[in-house]
């Protein structure tokens, strides 16, 4: 079974595309990027070329993936989230050699809206608000929301709150 893609989105040659994966309306995935199995790639969603992402990801619309992002397996990214992949950026100066990497680690979920500021790893399972802007690593399992962001609880694997970390 390969993957499955609507009409209007583009596939760069040498873009890799695990089985099961379904891309729909509007998507670019760039040439170099790293694509696991059962993932889906919502309308207008942008992937670049130094982007590793694992298996059953859903990446919901109008997300851009930029270089630098790492997505494990189980990742969650909700409608218009937002990944930054420079730290301080100049339309005047020339910073690609300074992109920060971004981890987002096994059954994270970032919300809509949400923005994931360069340089950061987020925990297994951890549960990103929507509209929460995150500057900083986060723990396994933590329930972060604000800005700028705060742990306000504990998730655990179903995407349950609790009272204590599961770890």
């Amino acid at each position: 079974m390969a993957y499955s893609a609507h009409p209007t989105a583009i596939i760069d040659e040498g873009a890799q595309l695990g089985d099961g994966t379904r891309v729909w309306h509007w998507v670019h995935i760039s040439s170099g990027a790293k694509i696991g199995e059962r993932c889906s790639f919502g309308q207008n969603v942008y992937v670049g070329n130094d982007v590793v992402i694992g298996n059953n990801v859903k990446v919901q619309n109008n997300v851009s993936i930029y270089d630098a992002v790492t997505l494990e397996d189980d990742v969650f990214c909700g409608p218009s989230m937002v990944f930054t992949n420079v730290y301080n950026p100049r339309s005047a100066v020339t910073r690609k050699n300074e992109y920060r990497p971004t981890l987002v680690k096994k059954g994270a979920t970032i919300g809509a809206n949400a923005t994931i500021v360069c340089g950061v790893t987020l925990g297994e399972y951890c549960f990103i608000a929507a509209g929460t802007v995150i500057t900083r690593d986060v723990q396994p399992f933590a329930l972060m929301a604000g800005v700028p962001a705060k742990r306000i609880g504990w998730m655990n694997e179903d995407g349950y709150r609790v009272t204590e970390s599961p770890i």
